[in-house]
């Protein structure tokens, strides 16, 4: 019963902006609905083309991410939160903050994005 509870729990799902990690992760969804339980929101890790990536040899990739970004903000997520891709990993306090900061802030250069 507390699964079902929104303001008691919350389940993120996280993926890959890719086809494979994004059918893979509407699995889970779909077992989670039949069970009542509603995922809070889907995150969407490691984008390239949330990073703002203008490399002329990643074009291709960012197309396709934008096109799975686009398959989860419609089939699957009323609310996601993008997290671009970094050179480092948010470990530690000081990180997570700054990456927190930045899902609140809706959008800050290197931060993530939420929708």
């Amino acid at each position: 019963m507390r699964l079902q509870d929104p303001d008691y729990t919350k389940i993120l799902l996280v993926t890959l902006a890719e086809t494979t990690p994004v059918s893979e992760a509407a699995r889970p969804q779909s077992d989670l609905r039949r069970a009542r339980v509603e995922p809070f929101a889907w995150v969407i890790n490691s984008s390239l083309a949330a990073a703002g990536s203008t490399d002329p040899c990643l074009k291709q990739r960012v197309a396709a991410e934008l096109e799975q970004i686009e398959v989860v903000r419609s089939r699957h997520a009323k609310r996601t939160a993008i997290v671009p891709w970094a050179t480092e990993e948010p470990v530690g306090p000081a990180r997570l903050i700054s990456l927190a900061r930045g899902v609140k802030a809706g959008g800050q250069a290197g931060a993530a994005r939420t929708t």
